[in-house]
């Protein structure tokens, strides 16, 4: 049977599930991500790029995956996107210090331009994301926010299944399945997507407005 270049068949599951600690809190899953070799994109990426902020946050954000700075650096949404992002909290009233921020995939996933100079951002797939998914899961009860923004599609498939449409699921608050402690998840576009957007300021004033929906919430 077929490989995929990580001395696993094709039939074989992805999973983080084997590297999580069996105590701890934060510190203690984030030193035990540094090693985590539960999908193949541990290979090419500098390191795991874990969570930070608040362990007690009201209110946690999760994007997609760390980017080219994010991953160079190991501390998510430090580059663009994440300057947007700080840009949109601050107009919406969030302090970033009384947040939790992570993202949904943990190592940067890329392809690299034709001179082999620039790593250019691939997103992840479901299996890959789904690896990564006990990681976040941990995440969640061990911060126990009381909503999570999730930012773009990635994010909200994570939590809330295949079948989440940012266009059709956005903006309202709703409970998060899983989580058992009444959190509850509202979902945004990332802010990577309004960098792209042509209509940049519409798309922009749509994040601002459901992160401010999300202060109502809490």
């Amino acid at each position: 049977m077929a490989g995929d270049g990580d001395g696993r068949t094709a039939s074989e599951a992805y999973d983080a599930t084997p590297y999580l600690p069996g105590r701890g809190g934060l510190p203690a899953h984030r030193r035990a991500a540094a090693e985590c070799r539960g999908c193949p994109l541990h290979r090419d990426a500098t390191g795991t790029v874990f969570g930070r902020g608040a362990a007690d946050a009201r209110l946690m954000l999760v994007g997609e995956q760390p980017g080219d700075q994010e991953d160079r650096e190991g501390v998510p949404f430090v580059g663009p996107a994440g300057r947007l992002l700080r840009r949109a909290l601050e107009e919406a009233g969030i302090a970033e210090e009384d947040l939790y921020v992570t993202n949904a995939v943990k190592h940067f996933k890329f392809t690299r331009d034709e001179t082999r100079k620039r790593r250019i951002h691939k997103a992840p797939s479901l299996r890959e994301t789904l690896a990564c998914r006990p990681w976040l899961m941990a995440e969640l009860r061990l911060v126990r926010p009381e909503l999570v923004v999730t930012l773009g599609a990635t994010a909200g498939r994570a939590l809330l299944g295949p079948s989440f449409r940012v266009g059709t699921d956005r903006g309202v608050p709703r409970p998060l399945p899983d989580a058992g402690n009444g959190t509850r998840v509202l979902a945004t576009v990332h802010p990577s997507a309004v960098l792209r957007a042509r209509d940049r300021e519409e798309m922009y004033a749509g994040l601002v407005a459901d992160l401010r929906t999300a202060v109502d919430a809490l």
